[in-house]
């Protein structure tokens, strides 16, 4: 959405369509944003020999014709993918036409999706160096309002909205869109620790998830089920305490907060690559996720929030190692290929 933010800025008669399934976040997300929303059935990608495996070239084929169709229906000009349940599909509809195809990599390790897609692409870019595809270095793209977001302007506006005490230091926990559990444990079971210390939180734990009450009751310490506007969450704050998912370190280190980053352990252990550019230089600090205990937020999580200078200089080195140009970088490379064709977007 960030991109497609872009390229309606870039070129405001360009006509946009999110290709999505009907089981992801955007069914709610990207009719908010303004953008028509097409539908296809999802194809994850086994990966390990399994039944569903062998049913893959069904499936894939399956959402190919309808992919192909929807192409068709909207006129597109360009496909813009990241990878993903529904990119696939999309890059083999989209060769299959004609149309070319830009592929951005956010994680620091690229899926079988984008790998399969860089062969077929016109452009391709990438977050971060060696991630698994020969692209163009940009960094994630990030929506304007976070990529130019003046943290010490709105930090009273900001901390006015959320109930947040005026002065001192406030930590914001996050987990994503659905929370965290770990997180939540660590920091509820240290909340006493933080309101003695006068560290102000704001906690977002989960829509699924709950806080304790005697938690959510001390003074300075905010609870809420979901973060509709992250800006004003991180003006707000002096320290972020969050998972190291692509998207979260990107907006971080955009705006320049310190972090503590506890990588969720799955995968192909791709969270701690995403955090690790930013860690590296100074700008975090990263520890596991079995390790992220009330007894670490106590020993190294309240020292760090009260600890202003070096804050400071956590915050700098962020900032030094985010990019708040990707967004445009790609729209304007879907742009250019679009015109390509000969044809108006």
């Amino acid at each position: 959405m960030a991109v497609a933010d872009a390229v309606r800025a870039l070129a405001p008669d360009a006509r946009i369509t999110a290709l999505g399934t009907s089981k992801g976040l955007e069914g709610r997300l990207v009719p908010e944003r303004g953008y028509p929303l097409a539908l296809i059935p999802p194809v994850p990608l086994p990966r390990k020999p399994s039944a569903d495996l062998l049913r893959l070239p069904a499936r894939v084929l399956g959402a190919v014709r309808a992919t192909r169709a929807i192409l068709r229906d909207v006129d597109a000009d360009v496909v813009v993918g990241f990878g993903g349940y529904v990119a696939l599909p999309a890059y083999l509809a989209a060769r299959s036409l004609g149309i070319p195809v830009v592929i951005h990599e956010a994680n620091a390790r690229a899926g079988v999706a984008n790998r399969v897609g860089a062969r077929l692409a016109t452009m391709v870019f990438a977050a971060v160096p060696d991630s698994g595809i020969d692209g163009t270095v940009v960094g994630i793209p990030v929506r304007g309002s976070i990529s130019g977001l003046d943290r010490t302007g709105l930090r009273a506006e900001a901390r006015a909205h959320f109930g947040l005490p005026a002065d001192g230091p406030v930590v914001l926990v996050f987990g994503g869109s659905q929370g965290a559990v770990r997180l939540n444990d660590g920091v509820v079971g240290a909340a006493v620790d933080l309101a003695r210390a006068g560290i102000g939180v704001l906690h977002a734990y989960g829509p699924k998830n709950t806080v304790d009450a005697d938690a959510s009751a001390l003074p300075g310490y905010v609870a809420v089920p979901y973060l509709t506007r992250m800006d004003l969450a991180y003006a707000a704050a002096d320290l972020a305490v969050c998972r190291s998912g692509a998207m979260t370190v990107a907006e971080v280190s955009s705006v320049g907060l310190p972090a503590v980053y506890v990588p969720l352990a799955h995968g192909n252990g791709e969270q701690a690559l995403n955090a690790a550019p930013v860690v590296d230089a100074g700008g975090g600090i990263m520890v596991a996720d079995g390790d992220f205990t009330p007894t670490f937020v106590r020993d190294t999580v309240v020292p760090l929030a009260l600890d202003g200078p070096r804050l400071t200089r956590m915050g700098e080195a962020a900032a030094g190692s985010g990019h708040r140009d990707a967004a445009r970088a790609v729209a304007a490379a879907a742009l250019n290929c679009a015109d390509r064709t000969g044809r108006k977007l």
